[in-house]
């Protein structure tokens, strides 16, 4: 892997293994419902036992796949009023808590390839790794509920959505979750990325009357690669534990500011090296989007994209807070 964080795509090391022109193996990342797994695309011929391992391999591998959790799609009141769909993700188990997870600016969906209008991959995979370790995941639509699909290419000053509905939509998706049979006492913790990630500390923020008046309190928050510039400015105090999880090459919500700001509040912060913004996406590589104007250095695009070691770190510390604040 490159400071960029670029690597070869997952089927190459399949390949690489699976290396016999009898056995044709072609990766995805999710089971269509009601229709053929997609995840293996699988021909072999012969008696070689190789081949035979690689076969049941792969069934094995789908079978797992296939047995993932459909998520529920549901709808709450926004605290404005706005209809919120979001979609519902529960263990098999009583979940040992509930994670409110909010997308950034591109929205919870893929907009291209295998997975269209599905999570995108980098959220599904956060729904798999929490759903693994008993969590139930929350995922609120705030962009499709108010007919939008994104707004990472509006500025900052004129995007539609702003960080008020974020909080309103975190607060009431908080309280839904209180009133849930299934959650009784176990307790909501609130993550999030980029946009979403700043919506953590908008819904978290002691400073605002909303989460004053609030009587639900997510036990733990953390923020992937928030915006904190605005959150220094208005004078963020935390009404929780905060965790900042950043890309030190971040050059479109760069961590100055929230390493700033976690000295000031004494939050947790770490920040990532040859990370930029989306590290912890689980495909892809890192691309420079000319299509956003905001940014380090505004009109010149943004990067962003993987860094498989960055992500694998990220992930570990978040099972930790959720084990500390839940267990």
């Amino acid at each position: 892997m490159d400071r960029r964080g670029l690597r070869p795509r997952d089927d190459e090391g399949l390949q690489s293994w699976c290396s016999f022109p009898s056995l044709r193996v072609f990766p995805s990342l999710r089971a269509k419902r009601g229709k053929q797994s997609p995840l293996l695309s699988l021909r072999a011929r012969g008696g070689n036992p190789c081949i035979r391992l690689a076969f049941l391999l792969c069934l094995s591998l789908l079978a797992i796949t296939s047995s993932a959790a459909e998520p529920q799609q549901l709808s709450f009141a926004s605290l404005d009023g706005t209809p919120i769909k979001a979609w519902l993700f529960q263990p098999s188990e009583q979940a040992r808590g509930t994670v409110l997870a909010l997308h950034g600016c591109s929205g919870l969906y893929a907009r291209a390839g295998t997975r269209q209008g599905q999570l995108n991959a980098r959220h599904q995979a956060m729904a798999d790794m929490l759903l693994a370790q008993g969590y139930a995941v929350l995922f609120p639509d705030s962009l499709s509920s108010r007919g939008l699909t994104q707004i990472c290419t509006q500025k900052i000053g004129g995007r539609s959505i702003t960080q008020t509905e974020r909080r309103q939509d975190a607060l009431a998706g908080m309280n839904w979750v209180a009133a849930q049979p299934w959650a009784n006492s176990s307790g909501v913790a609130l993550l999030g990325w980029s946009h979403g990630g700043s919506a953590v500390l908008a819904a978290t923020d002691a400073k605002q009357a909303q989460v004053v008046a609030q009587t639900v309190k997510p036990r733990v928050a953390i923020a992937f690669y928030p915006g904190c510039s605005a959150a220094r400015k208005a004078g963020y105090q935390p009404n929780t534990q905060l965790v900042m999880l950043l890309g030190a090459l971040d050059d479109w919500t760069p961590p100055g500011p929230c390493v700033a700001l976690a000295k000031e509040v004494r939050a947790e912060v770490h920040v990532y090296a040859d990370s930029y913004h989306d590290f912890d996406n689980p495909v892809g590589v890192v691309k420079l989007r000319t299509d956003v104007p905001n940014g380090v250095h505004p009109g010149q695009g943004v990067h962003a994209g993987p860094n498989r070691e960055a992500r694998e770190q990220a992930y570990a510390r978040v099972r930790e807070l959720l084990s500390a604040a839940f267990d």
